[in-house]
């Protein structure tokens, strides 16, 4: 009977322990879990490090303005450094060029994204092309008359009595035509050569800031330039937009390409040396030299102006309301719009 007595309580002892081991979490003293070694992880820790899923990728086309340059510094940022990826998307970058219309390629659905100048977008529209601007790459436009230094050109009026290489259509001609008096210029084709400009002195080319004085200079040819902003014609210059139909069907696609695109210019701000040279594998006829040139030199377009107050990219209502009255004053529009209507700021980063 003792010895039962002895058992029974041992038992019972080990019964009471067992339920306050219970109680206690099954934890030890040193409250490591009672079912692991003391280097085991914890369930917290292996949550912690268990891989993310792999972010789904998206298939997408951007067609270019023009053949690849600086001013295309960001999408080939966002490209190279893997930015698009990390926001879901695997892009192709499709070239412009004379023969090659990111609008109509767009439009057609043959592609997501396009870059354009602020003009083409507007004029499109009164064409019966909805599309919907972005974000806007260029804050400014870089479009300028060029002459040698020897000439005395000092404002738009001293166009007129000179020859002047300029592309027919082009939009910024029209506008100086209608409030200078250009009546004596002797218009002449540009052809992206200056053999003829180079050989009358006193001529003017079209040109952009960012390149061809960098040219001239390389040839030994001192020039001067004129803004064609200075003249009051100053539109986004390149610009990202999408149909506004695939906006509407696809607001979040939008708005993880628009982050990528922000982030990826925001990069080449640092990081322009490399991705030039990228820029470059892309389009080796453009010299090296040249490509950081017009980095350099269109940063104030990019970086400057209002997307200094309010981020890369921003747009105003104002700007675009003024282009539309000016294109419509210029007879290039049957009817005008509101501005609302052909741009957004929604996707913007802080927006």
């Amino acid at each position: 009977m003792k010895k039962w007595m002895k058992f029974g309580g041992v038992a019972l002892s080990l019964t009471l322990m067992m339920v306050l081991f219970a109680a206690c979490g099954g934890k030890s003293e040193n409250n490591t879990p009672a079912n692991t070694t003391e280097n085991s992880p914890t369930a917290e820790t292996a949550a912690t490090v268990a891989p993310k899923a792999p972010v789904e990728t998206k298939k997408a086309k951007l067609v270019l303005n023009w053949f690849p340059k600086a001013q295309h510094g960001g999408v080939y940022a966002a490209k190279e450094q893997g930015i698009f990826e990390k926001h879901g998307f695997d892009v192709t970058l499709e070239p412009g060029g004379p023969q090659v219309s990111a609008v109509q390629i767009v439009a057609s659905g043959k592609a997501e994204f396009g870059l354009a100048h602020a003009d083409q977008i507007v004029i499109a529209k009164n064409q019966g092309i909805d599309l919907v601007v972005v974000a806007a790459a260029l804050q400014g436009s870089p479009q300028a008359f060029m002459f040698q230094e020897s000439a005395e050109v000092n404002s738009f009026e001293d166009l007129n009595g000179r020859t002047v290489f300029i592309q027919p259509g082009i939009t910024y001609w029209d506008f100086l035509k209608s409030k200078y008096d250009l009546s004596g210029a002797k218009e002449m084709t540009y052809t992206g050569q200056h053999v003829n400009f180079l050989a009358d002195p006193e001529s003017v080319t079209q040109a952009f800031l960012t390149s061809e004085p960098f040219f001239m200079e390389k040839e030994g040819v001192k020039t001067k330039t004129l803004l064609i902003s200075e003249s009051g014609y100053n539109p986004y210059n390149v610009v990202l937009f999408v149909t506004k139909e695939y906006l509407e069907k696809n607001k979040e696609t939008v708005g993880n390409f628009v982050a990528a695109f922000s982030e990826g210019w925001m990069s080449y701000k640092d990081t322009s040396k490399e991705v030039n040279a990228a820029i470059h594998a892309a389009n080796p006829n453009i010299d090296l030299d040249a490509i950081d040139f017009e980095d350099q030199a269109q940063k104030e377009f990019v970086y400057g102006g209002d997307a200094a107050e309010h981020g890369f990219g921003y747009m105003t209502e104002e700007r675009w309301s003024t282009l539309i009255n000016q294109l419509a004053d210029l007879g290039l529009l049957k009817n005008k719009f509101d501005a609302k209507e052909i741009f957004t700021t929604e996707f913007l980063p802080g927006k």
